[in-house]
Order: structure tokens, then sequence, then C-alpha cells
């Protein structure tokens, strides 16, 4: 008994060394990312002047996007090789290329300054961004999945998927910080760098963290019986179930999940901020409330995941955020042009629909890490879960501020564009309904 009680203890402490180093690794990352969302509208005046702060606007938002499209690319090339090499290898080197090419924005001239290079260097930093996280996310969610065990991985699991949050959280707190203690001249002269530069310190503290790192068991059990793919995205493609597994994955779970991250965790503070016109400051402190509530939403829906099933909680996530987006947005308008004059009970009521908004989210996202991995075979797992998932990030979540904001535009409505999100999470959650298997009891060996 005292050697399974020590062996058991081995083992827990041996998964949060592991962890630790890859949610920390996986942070960064997030951080990197969507500190770009965070300022893209201080990015809109600096790098994509014109006369109307809509187009730049759109621009700005255009460029984040870009990264977004090209992180498949990423995907197919890095989950490849993690099939291929090695699950850690791939870490190591696309936490590298991320750090590098977010430390470089802050480095960045601006349009003033050098002219059209300025776009074309940020864009260029954007697509290295993109490539970068397409191997690291997807393929963090198998590489923690396959340490996790048998047992309980929807909660051991979830914490992956605070670290999305987590790095908005830092990014908007340090930017509010900045645009406190500096004037608005000085965050638009050199303040708004200051986050760029701060990922470099966060890039060695990632990288020693995943020295550290082990290969997963089942890849080297892959390795010792010499059953690894050596073509695994064709693989992948070749076999039906692999391909409508990988399907359901991008069509429901995975873009599903992404509308509403974008949804709730990025675009709601730029309406808020440019349609709502609420102080960029109040919007920020909204924004944080929102974040933090998600964190043990998220942990709650992993937990429930391994106690009734993965496909009824992510399933529900569906359904309720096809239900109560649009009419979300309606609420945070009408009552927010209310919150003006620092009417305390608006800005309570906006904070509590930010923060409902977040528990939809939880329900999608808490259970996802487990699922990527659980969905496919060993051999071919990083490569089929990576691709699908970041296809939808990009293509489908991604694109979602543009696409919204071009259709508001369009429309000349405020909301008209969340009818997207609206309709393509309702088709999400019939399908998913019908057609995703349930995978809590899945060998992951197999």
């Amino acid at each position: 008994m005292a050697s399974t009680t020590s062996e058991i203890q081995s083992s827990s402490h041996s998964y949060r060394k592991v962890a630790i180093a890859a949610c920390f690794g996986t942070f960064l990352e997030w951080y990197d990312f969507l500190t770009f969302a965070t300022l893209a509208i201080v990015f809109a005046p600096l790098f994509f002047p014109s006369s109307d702060p809509s187009t730049g606007l759109l621009a700005s938002l255009a460029t984040f996007g870009v990264g977004m499209v090209v992180r498949p690319i990423g995907a197919a090339i890095f989950g490849s090789i993690g099939d291929r090499v090695g699950r850690r290898p791939v870490f190591m080197i696309t936490i590298t290329l991320m750090g590098v090419a977010t430390f470089c924005v802050g480095f960045l001239p601006t349009y003033a300054q050098v002219g059209i290079w300025a776009p074309i260097l940020l864009v260029s930093l954007r697509l290295l961004q993109g490539l970068s996280a397409g191997g690291e996310i997807g393929g963090g969610a198998v590489y923690l999945t396959e340490h996790a065990g048998n047992t309980n991985r929807g909660f051991k699991t979830s914490f992956l998927q605070l670290m999305g949050p987590l790095g908005i959280l830092v990014s908007t707190l340090q930017i509010a910080l900045l645009q406190h203690w500096l004037t608005a001249e000085e965050f638009l002269s050199w303040g708004w760098r200051v986050p760029f530069w701060v990922s470099l310190v966060l890039l060695l503290l990632a990288f020693k963290a995943r020295m550290t790192l082990e290969e997963t068991p089942i890849y080297l059990q892959l390795s010792k019986t010499h059953t690894k793919s050596k073509s695994p995205l064709l693989d992948n493609f070749r076999d039906p179930e692999t391909r409508k597994r990988m399907l359901l994955l991008f069509f429901c779970v995975s873009a599903g999940g992404a509308i509403l991250f974008f949804c709730v965790q990025v675009y709601t503070s730029i309406f808020l901020k440019t349609s709502v016109k609420l102080p960029p400051q109040l919007v920020d402190q909204l924004s944080v409330s929102a974040t933090i509530a998600l964190l043990p939403f998220t942990i709650f829906a992993g937990w429930l995941s391994d106690k009734i099933g993965r496909k009824p909680v992510i399933v529900s996530g569906l359904v309720l955020g096809a239900i109560l987006i649009l009419p979300a947005f309606h609420l945070l308008k009408e009552i927010g042009q209310g919150a003006i004059p620092n009417n305390g009970n608006s800005i309570i009521l906006i904070a509590a629909i930010l923060i409902g908004l977040s528990g939809i989210l939880a329900l999608v996202v808490g259970p996802q890490t487990a699922l990527l991995a659980e969905l496919f075979p060993a051999k071919t797992r990083n490569s089929a879960a990576t691709l699908p998932h970041n296809l939808a990030a990009g293509w489908i979540g991604g694109a979602l501020p543009l696409i919204v904001t071009w259709i508001n535009q369009k429309w000349l409505s405020d909301v008209a564009g969340l009818w997207y999100p609206t309709i393509f999470l309702a088709i999400g959650s019939l399908v998913a309904l019908i057609y995703l298997p349930e995978t809590r009891q899945v060998n992951l060996d197999d």
C-alpha cells in the first residue's frame, strides 16, 4: 500500500510539473497573440492612418485576422512534426518563434516614420505569430492530455484553457496600468510598446520551464513499438472515421468555442468601446471582472464533463450561445448608453451580462482540451487534432471581429453582424447533438 501511495504521489507531482510548464508556455503564446487584439484600436492610427476612423479600425482588425488565418498552416506543419518526431520538440520551436516575433513588434516603426513599410512589417510579424500559434494551440492540448492518464482528464486538462483568459487578463491589466500612469501622448508614442518588450522576459522563463518537459508516455510507446505514422496528415484524410471526427471537431467544438471566445473575450471589449462608447478604463475593468469569473467556470465545466460526459456539457454551451448572444449585445448597448454618467446599477448589470457570457463560453472550452485528444488514435492524434482546431479558430473565430464589424457597417447597425455567430452556433449545436460521440471513457493508448 505504501508503495502504491508513493507511486500515486510521484505521478501526481510529475503531472503537476508537466502541467505548470506546459500551461506557462501556452500562457505566453496567448499573451503574445492577444496583446495584439487588445491594442487593435491603438494600432489603427499608428499603422493604418486614414481620414475615416472606421477604415483604420477595419485594417487593424484585418491584421489581427491575418495571424488567425495562417494558423492552420502552422497546425499542418507542426502537427505533422509532432506525430513524426515528437510532441516536445514542437513546443520548443513554437515558443521561440512566437516570443521573438512578439518582441520585435515592440520595435516597429510607425507609418509616420517609414510609410507603407510599417504595416508590411507588422503583418509579417503577425504571420509568424499565427504560424507559431497553429503549432502550439491544439498540440498543447494533446501533450497535456496524454500526460493526464485515463481518469479525470476533463478536470486535469481544463487548466490549459485558462491560459487564453489569463493572457487577456494580464495584457489588459498591463495596458490599463500604462494608460493610467502615462499621458495619452506618451502611451501613443511609446507606452503601447511595453507589453511587447515584456514578452522577452516571459519567453526566457517559458523556455527554461519547457526545457524540463519530457516526451509523453504514449508517444514514447509508439516509438518503441514502431507504430508511428510516416505520413500522418495523409493517413488522417484516408481514414473515414478520422475524417468525420475532424469535421465534427472543426465545425462544432472548435468553431463553436472560437466564436464564443471572440464574442465574449475579444469583441465585447471592442463593442463597448466603439459602439456603446463607454470610457476605455471602465471597459477594461469590466473585461477583467468577466475574465476572472471565467476561470472557475472553466474548471467546473471540465470537472462536470468527467461526471456527465463531454457531449452534454459542450452542446449545452453551444445552444445557450445561439440563444443568448444576440439579446446579450442588445442589452449591453441599451444599458451601456445609460451608464456613461457612471450609473452604478447600469455598470453592475453590464458586468452581470459579461459574467453570464463567460459561463456559456466555459461550458464549451472546459472539456475541450481532453476532447481534442480523445477523438483521435494515438499515432495521428497531434495532426488530426491541431489542423481542424486551428482551421476553426483561424478562419471562423479569427475572422469574427472583422466580419461582424463589416456587416454592422454595411447594414448601419451596431448588432446586425452578430447574426453571423448566432446562426453558426445554432447549426453547430444541432450537428453536435446528432453526431458528436461521447469520449470521456476512451483509452488514450489506442
